[in-house]
């Protein structure tokens, strides 16, 4: 493949504080070149390429942008200016729970998710036994217990091993590695050193510094929804603790 893995060109997204709020056609007229009162724009003017292998931080204080960006790089928002491609499938690190159905099973949950994210049922027959042991010992037990008994603990562990058994070339991941026990993180952190490995490409978020630096070599830094640093991890924190020091 050539080219780049993903690109954003002058990438932005606009939500509503309200959504109550209904603005009258003159209005819409009148402020078309302005930002109507109650909505923002988390992300504005974004550009940036990330080719295949690359492992990227993004870095930047609470309400910067950050989710937002991973998001969109997953197609779960569309932009409302420029747009985002991405070359490849993704495996999204992300809300870990997601997409479970509190009345299914964890075992129902596992082919449903699965399912969602486009690995067939024989690969997840295949894959369960291995699926459901690094998920630990607690969700072995409760495989064919309805979720809504589980802990919020036991779903992030299923959905972390249901996500990062996906084949997907890029991995959007949002501080996945501060959920959980020690136990848990170890194993995080060797299931994405083997698929790093692999050449795929990461995406993370996080506030963790140490993970930062251990798994990116490129550095993102958003401020107030603008891409203002984009070279190493250590320049992007260099500019983060400068923003927060002012």
């Amino acid at each position: 493949m050539t080219g780049p893995l993903i690109e954003a060109d002058r990438l932005g997204i606009r939500f509503v504080r309200n959504r109550r709020r209904q603005l009258r056609l003159r209005d819409l007229l009148i402020r078309r070149n302005t930002t109507p009162a109650g909505q923002f724009w988390p992300l504005r003017d974004v550009s940036f390429e990330i080719a295949a292998g690359d492992t990227v931080g993004v870095v930047g204080r609470n309400g910067t942008g950050k989710s937002t960006l991973l998001r969109l790089i997953a197609g779960v928002l569309i932009p409302d200016e420029g747009r985002i491609r991405v070359r490849g499938e993704v495996a999204p690190l992300l809300e870990l729970s997601a997409g479970f159905s509190n009345d299914l099973t964890g075992r129902e949950n596992l082919y449903l998710v699965g399912g969602l994210h486009g690995l067939d049922a024989g690969y997840l027959r295949r894959h369960f036994d291995e699926i459901v042991q690094f998920a630990g010992e607690q969700v072995e037990r409760a495989i064919d217990t309805a979720v809504r008994h589980y802990s919020s603990g036991m779903k992030v562990r299923l959905g972390f091993a249901i996500i990062s058994h996906l084949p997907h070339p890029i991995l959007l991941m949002d501080e996945v590695t501060a959920v959980g026990d020690a136990e848990f993180r170890q194993k995080c952190y060797g299931t994405i050193d083997r698929l790093l490995g692999e050449g795929r490409t990461l995406v993370l978020v996080s506030h963790n510094e140490k993970d930062l630096t251990r798994f990116c070599r490129r550095g993102l830094y958003l401020d107030a929804g603008r891409l203002t640093v984009d070279g190493t991890v250590a320049e992007a924190l260099g500019a983060y603790h400068d923003a927060v020091q002012r």
